[in-house]
């Protein structure tokens, strides 16, 4: 339980969804140790609430399916290459994070017991139970398929009571902040306004499957110190919710 006298998380269990694109930094490929530290303060802050924390973690720092797919690689073999950087990824970030003294686990949907444990749901509740980070990797094990909806599937099954996407900006515009200087924010917006107006949160199957099992996400800007600890004590300046 969090000790008397500090704030009370409006969450027991997230899960946060991390790019790969995020762990390249500014150098924009491959892995930046200081984003990786970055990020474990910014976890450790949020497990001294005594808050569950599982993380799925994109590849697209190392390689995008999707991208080789489009060059003309059979689209299968793309996706499975993309899994597997999610797996050095994760590997990183757990070396990371235990060297912050925090304890973890990688759980990998693609069997490889060398480096990872395979993905077993109620192993992988176990853990959070015992104040361990769960990472997941490679997605969902499957090609055609995002990590955003592998975060999606993770959150759902692992009972998390949101998805934290953690991006580049702070919340959900209604159009490219980066392109546009006059972007309005939207605090908060529903799966179908998500749905119909194109909005880039997570893709639509991560989508559809929040909404049919009535799974928030909010969206924050991970590069802004102290952020997931905000979001995660319910600040409402931070962020943007859909739900």
């Amino acid at each position: 339980m969090a000790e008397a006298g500090k704030a009370q998380p409006r969450y027991k269990r997230i899960l946060l969804k991390l790019s790969g694109e995020a762990l390249a930094g500014e150098q924009g490929y491959g892995i930046d140790p200081a984003v990786l530290e970055r990020i474990t303060e910014e976890v450790r802050r949020v497990l001294e609430l005594s808050v569950q924390v599982a993380i799925v973690i994109g590849g697209g720092n190392i390689f995008r399916g999707l991208q080789a797919s489009a060059s003309g690689m059979d689209r299968a073999s793309a996706d499975y290459m993309g899994m597997l950087a999610t797996v050095i990824n994760g590997l990183a970030l757990q070396s990371a994070l235990e060297q912050g003294r925090l304890q973890t686990r990688v759980q990998s949907a693609i069997d490889m017991p060398a480096v990872a444990e395979p993905y077993i749901r109620r192993r992988a509740i176990r853990h959070l139970e015992k104040g361990r980070i769960v990472i997941f990797a490679a997605g969902t094990g499957n090609p055609f398929f995002t990590t955003d909806t592998a975060a999606a599937l993770r959150a759902v099954e692992i009972g998390a009571e949101i998805i934290l996407k953690a991006t580049k900006v702070d919340g959900i515009y209604a159009s490219d902040p980066m392109v546009d200087p006059y972007a309005t924010r939207l605090p908060k917006v529903t799966y179908i306004e998500v749905l119909n107006r194109g909005l880039r949160v997570m893709d639509t199957t991560a989508i559809s499957l929040c909404m049919d099992n009535k799974l928030p996400i909010g969206i924050f800007n991970l590069n802004t110190p102290g952020n997931l600890l905000r979001i995660v004590l319910g600040d409402p300046a931070v962020g943007s919710f859909v739900a």
